[in-house]
């Protein structure tokens, strides 16, 4: 590595890092890929307690059907007949429910059949149902690279980026329980309350709602076959390589300084971590100070307090479904949550398993948590296993009350699940933080805001000529966010309408 110099050298293998790897080796570039931690996948990285597989971070995906966005998408990018799936629910992938109303609203498969199952929940609501729904398809349509287009818009004189998604949906009915189930699954994207774009929302939900699916034995099996492919390509791949600082030949990037000292050397470089970080790399005057402070001031969404549930052999029936509570008849408070009534709220998810005896063998459960809950540790590191500093014997206190509150709140929302748990796992959003390599542990990057859009819009090209910018601070966060992403990176060195119509032309030959 020290003597070779690359095509394109790509910093961090999460989701997008490597579907740039992915795409630009099969463009013919001579690609390199560098990780910092021992396992490959950023947020597509998973463990094992107990023999029970865990995802960190991709616990559905969306869009997978045949024809679909993304379908499409990891047809060109060799995964579709790789990965293995399970299709969530039909009549209801998403399960929303409120602490002291036993109904439980669903969210279902494919639009009419969304319409149909909360028209027999909301009999007096189906012409608002579908009028929301119209709405969110004709969002998406707006976004040429999410529907696979070659065409190419700008985004900015489009009129529903200055939506409240709150907002929208009030004025889309005036019931006030269809507004919540309508936003109950908002932890998906961290929805806040009069600030998270009604395009984000839109985007997001449109995905599942036209499909969604679990990757059996998690979703590490991504990032495996993604680098397999690069590697095959003639692209190479190094873990336990964390970048600290580029060295630069005039405006141009020449080579990026690792940890151990090496430096690898590139004509393009494209960063898949941290804005901040990535800005910290580049030294004082290549960048302007006024960009510098406008990545540094933004503020990124809310991070995250995880329980990775084992539990007891045949104690629980498999269920096939997500459930998202609320502790109060509003969606969007779990946010504001305080110390006193925390979790105010949360989302359970069931990991889907190869060996499927009928019952669930563990089970991933989330609440949202401020980074400044943890602020006191943020001195100290853990990535096994290179880096295992103690965090000491306050930070193992508060992750075991924090525990056992959160089991509490589960416990009402799940009867008996205490009796059927064997072991629990927590993190905290440190352990995002190190993992992931976030600033501070968010769990979808920057936060959006539809009183200044245009600020939170990050393009790929930053103000240093070859240094390029991917992930899901761009666009959009999770699976089919960051591959769209990735494509947006790899049109700035291959060239938009070249690149897309070599995917579409790739899919009709595959289909």
């Amino acid at each position: 590595m020290e003597s070779k110099k690359y095509d394109v050298v790509i910093l961090g293998s999460g989701m997008g890092g490597l579907s740039c790897g992915y795409i630009l080796a099969k463009e013919g570039y001579k690609v390199c890929v560098l990780e910092k931690n021992r396992q490959l996948g950023g947020s597509l990285q998973i463990f094992s307690r107990d023999k029970v597989i865990f995802d960190t971070g991709i616990h559905y995906i969306g869009g997978l059907s045949e024809g679909q966005n993304l379908n499409n998408y990891f047809k060109y990018l060799g995964l579709m007949d790789k990965i293995k799936l399970k299709q969530l629910d039909v009549d209801g992938f998403d399960h929303i429910t409120f602490r002291g109303d036993p109904v439980v609203y669903k969210h279902a498969q494919g639009y009419d059949n969304f319409i149909r199952v909360l028209s027999e929940q909301f009999p007096d609501e189906k012409e608002n149902i579908i009028k929301y729904c119209d709405k969110i398809k004709e969002i998406c349509a707006f976004f040429p690279l999410y529907n696979l287009s070659e065409e190419t818009k700008e985004l900015v004189v489009a009129d529903f980026l200055s939506l409240d998604t709150k907002a929208y949906i009030e004025t889309v009915t005036t019931n006030v329980k269809l507004q919540n189930v309508l936003a109950g699954t908002n932890p998906l994207y961290a929805g806040a309350a009069d600030k998270t774009p009604l395009y984000v929302h839109a985007l997001v939900v449109n995905t599942y709602i036209e499909s969604s699916w679990k990757c059996i034995d998690g979703g590490s099996q991504i990032a495996k076959h993604l680098s397999e492919s690069i590697i095959k390509m003639g692209g190479e791949i190094f873990n336990y390589s964390e970048a600290q600082k580029f060295h630069f030949e005039e405006s141009n990037i020449k080579s990026v300084e690792l940890s151990n000292g090496k430096r690898v050397e590139g004509k393009y470089f494209i960063s898949n971590f941290d804005l901040s970080k990535t800005l910290d790399m580049v030294e004082p005057g290549k960048i302007r100070q006024a960009y510098r402070n406008r990545i540094n001031n933004l503020n990124n969404s809310i991070s995250s307090f995880m329980l990775f549930i084992v539990l007891k052999e045949n104690a629980m029936e498999s269920f096939n479904h997500n459930i998202y509570h609320h502790h109060v008849d509003n969606a969007w408070e779990g946010i504001n949550y305080t110390p006193e009534n925390w979790p105010h709220g949360f989302a359970v998810f069931p990991q889907a398993t190869s060996k499927n005896s009928g019952y669930t063998k563990g089970l991933i459960a989330m609440a949202y948590m401020h980074y400044d809950e943890v602020k006191e540790w943020e001195n100290t590191k853990h990535i096994i296993p290179n880096i295992e500093e103690d965090r000491g014997e306050a930070y193992d206190a508060f992750k075991k009350q924090k525990a056992e509150t959160f089991i509490n709140a589960l416990e009402e929302r799940i009867p008996g699940l205490k009796d059927k748990i064997k072991s629990v796992y927590a993190s905290t959003p440190l352990t995002y933080r190190d993992y992931i390599g976030s600033r501070d542990g968010t769990l979808y990057g920057v936060d959006k805001d539809y009183r200044d859009i245009l600020k939170t819009f990050i393009t790929p090209k930053t103000k240093v000529p070859n240094l390029f910018l991917t992930g899901q601070n761009l666009n959009l966060h999770g699976v089919l966010g960051v591959t769209v992403s990735a494509v947006v990176t790899c049109s700035e060195i291959v060239g938009q309408k070249e690149l897309m119509r070599k995917i579409n032309k790739f899919v009709e030959e595959n289909g």
